[in-house]
């Protein structure tokens, strides 16, 4: 079967949704009721679940697949994906890891996140750079374009 592909910020929105102590079960079904009400303890400033469903249906987003099977993003923009990697593996841009002009540097993984990074990540960004560490793997990612 085909990977699911959805947007970046319907992947910020679910993950923000599991850091903000939403698990799997609730999650899915959430999901598959619809039911935004469930998406409460997420919602913040920049984390509105208003639209999460109409945008799906319209956009032909498979949320169930998507929260059950893992996802592929259609595009990461460098600041969308320095904030998927703060809310997907709980870390922050100022002290794990370096933002720079078309790369992001240093960021610190589990074999298990590293994974979910190569399944996630979207065709215009790459892994341009692993090397392991005693926790894991230590990354750099690059606009495609660059390398």
């Amino acid at each position: 079967m085909e990977q699911v592909k959805i947007s970046q910020h319907t992947a910020i929105l679910l993950e923000h949704a599991r850091k903000s102590g939403i698990g799997q079960t609730e999650l899915l079904q959430a999901v598959k009721s619809k039911d935004l009400s469930a998406f409460a303890a997420a919602e913040e400033e920049h984390y509105a679940y208003g639209e999460l469903f109409t945008y799906a249906e319209q956009h032909g987003e498979q949320l169930e697949q998507a929260v059950l099977e893992g996802y592929r993003i259609t595009f990461n923009t460098r600041n969308g994906l320095k904030i998927w990697l703060e809310e997907a593996f709980h870390l922050h841009s100022e002290t794990d890891f370096e933002v720079g002009d078309g790369r992001i540097e240093g960021v610190r993984l589990t074999e298990e996140q590293y994974a979910k990074l190569q399944n996630s990540l979207a065709a215009n960004w790459a892994i341009a750079e692993t090397k392991e560490i005693p926790s894991g793997i230590e990354v750099t990612l690059s606009i495609r374009a660059l390398l």
